[in-house]
């Protein structure tokens, strides 16, 4: 249901664990540790997700640019982008980012998590994370093929594929093909590489978001209660942290908790929670007058982000979105959506991608794209007069990495978040690669019916001169911040937590959202971050972790030559 949050339990001051959050992550901690008997409370700042701006997936361009659901946090400006400052879109409202982003589900390639466990992350590589991708999902093919096998199909989180009737979103597929790429049937399975289906978090033609596949089961239970308050500091004691002190209004009081608290506020929010708690970097907490309880220097830092280019060509048939650009088209489909949850409403318009790597040498896929069968911004506003489309591109890989620091000891005030963007010299490179390879993709015969121009970056656009300006000019982030308090090992003096998302240097604290990637992931991080919180509610309750899955992925078995 959507409507209102149940009350769960009367006593809203003290528990077995206070998860400060309830977005992607924390919302499953909160499940996986109230199904187990233990008392929960969830602190959350911000509000009910009832509406048809979060549910109907169509209008996801809605929530990200509304203050009542999102923080509203922008970059410092950007020196590589002019100056430029990105919007960093996080949800304030309970379910967090899966209830303002765009639904899209991608658990990530098995590299990245290979990865992970290299940089120190024991017991996260792919085959230990597998098994809890396949507790979360309750799989849904859809028809379009897959192997079951890789997929889960009891859990909480129902993932989906949209219908695929538009022809532009079968042509992105066919172009694919038609440019020598490999035809993966389902990318979150054994095949990454390729062009195929997309897939959601949609169900019955509504958001699925972590607040309604775990947040709402959980608070039916006696054993779990939201609080509704922003976070101030974590109240640490001997070394031990016993509580979370909460503002609401100026009202002050602390939720305390008898085993641990767990953050799981975001990559931007937990880190500057941590901060305000006296862990992060020494030198800059005592110039905010802040009490060091652990001095941390890898707190905020090695954020990562993914940048994208939307290349958008202008159509020379009637077949793209645009036709319902209009009051009367978007109030046709959210009245069909409001009575039958159905229609166009019913779809993030995502329905097709792929995923290919961009050179000869390349371990496995560099490139995402995302296709949609319209010329538009994720502000919602229309770039082209008249029919067109897009394909959403970007390197998966920056070497790029940022921070996320403090302003002041005001728990009020939003952080400085500095993402330094394209500071790396690959960067610039991966990028013209990824523009020029789009442009191929939209050559294809498959396209021919429907190219009529390109509208971005232009086709004057060529030399890498041309290129590295349009990118300064356009380029957006694809939300996607984590790394901000990562993971690894214990004698690590850079990380921050350690595999068992416990944060090194104060007992009873762990942390378990985005922040603790080591490594940005191959794709959209929703689905990474919800398998964290899944993962780690394991760790907390002592359990012994799900059993390492014996599945091999499929890599490309000429990887060293070029694909195509």
């Amino acid at each position: 249901m959507t409507g209102s949050i149940g009350r769960g339990r009367e006593d809203t001051t003290i528990a077995d664990y206070v998860v400060v959050g309830a977005g992607s992550a924390g919302c499953a901690i909160a499940y996986r540790l109230a199904e187990a008997g233990a008392s929960v409370l969830v602190i959350e700042h911000g509000g009910s997700d009832a509406g048809p701006f979060i549910q109907m997936p169509a209008a996801l361009s809605y929530p990200m640019n509304m203050r009542r659901y999102d923080w509203g946090y922008r970059s410092e400006p950007e020196p590589q982008l002019g100056g430029r400052r990105l919007a960093c879109p996080r949800g304030k409202v309970i379910g967090g980012s899966s209830s303002i982003n765009g639904m899209v589900y991608v658990r990530g390639h098995a590299r990245d998590f290979d990865t992970w466990a290299e940089m120190g992350a024991a017991g996260w590589g792919f085959a230990d994370v597998l098994p809890y991708f396949k507790r979360m999902e309750y799989w849904h093919d859809g028809g379009h093929g897959g192997d079951a096998s890789w997929r889960g199909t009891g859990g909480p989180l129902h993932v989906t594929r949209g219908p695929r009737l538009n022809p532009l979103i079968r042509a992105f597929v066919e172009a694919g093909r038609q440019a020598g790429y490999e035809i993966t049937d389902d990318y979150n399975g054994e095949k990454q590489e390729g062009f195929g289906p997309f897939e959601a978090t949609i169900w019955k033609g509504r958001r699925w978001s972590a607040a309604n596949a775990y947040l709402r089961p959980a608070l039916r239970r006696p054993n779990c209660a939201l609080v509704n308050g922003l976070a101030a500091r974590v109240v640490i004691e001997e070394g031990r942290a016993t509580g979370v002190e909460i503002l609401r209004g100026r009202t002050r009081r602390t939720i305390q908790a008898r085993r641990e608290v767990i953050l799981a506020a975001s990559s931007i929010n937990s880190p500057k929670l941590l901060m305000l708690s006296g862990i992060g970097p020494g030198a800059h907490l005592v110039h905010h007058g802040i009490r060091v309880i652990a001095d941390r220097p890898g707190v905020g830092q090695n954020l990562q982000d993914h940048l994208e280019m939307y290349v958008q060509m202008a159509a020379t048939q009637p077949v793209s979105l645009y036709k319902y650009w209009n009051l009367f088209g978007k109030a046709s489909i959210g009245a069909q959506w409001l009575f039958t949850r159905t229609g166009l409403g019913a779809s993030n318009q995502f329905e097709s991608c792929g995923f290919i790597r961009s050179a000869a040498g390349i371990d496995y896929p560099d490139l995402q794209f995302h296709f949609l069968p319209m010329a538009v911004r994720y502000d919602g506003r229309a770039v082209a007069d008249g029919h067109g489309f897009q394909a959403h591109v970007g390197p998966m890989r920056s070497k790029s990495r940022g921070a996320v620091t403090l302003r002041s000891a005001d728990p009020h005030e939003a952080p400085a978040i500095r993402f330094n963007y394209m500071s790396h010299e690959d960067d610039w490179t991966e990028f013209r690669q990824a523009i020029r390879l789009t442009r191929e993709l939209f050559a294809q015969e498959a396209f021919k019916p429907f190219v009529k121009h390109e509208i971005q970056p232009g086709p004057q656009v060529q030399s890498d001169v041309e290129l590295d300006a349009a990118i300064r000019e356009h380029v957006e982030s694809a939300y996607h911040p984590c790394g901000t308090a990562r993971m690894g090992r214990r004698d690590d003096w850079h990380a921050v937590v350690d595999p068992d998302c416990r944060v090194i240097g104060v007992d009873g604290l762990r942390l378990a959202d985005s922040s603790v990637f080591p490594q940005i992931t191959n794709g959209n991080i929703n689905a990474p971050t919800i398998m964290v919180g899944e993962k780690a509610a394991d760790h907390i309750l002592g359990r012994d972790p799900l059993p390492p899955a014996n599945d091999q992925p499929w890599i490309h078995p000429n990887w060293q030559v070029a694909q195509r």
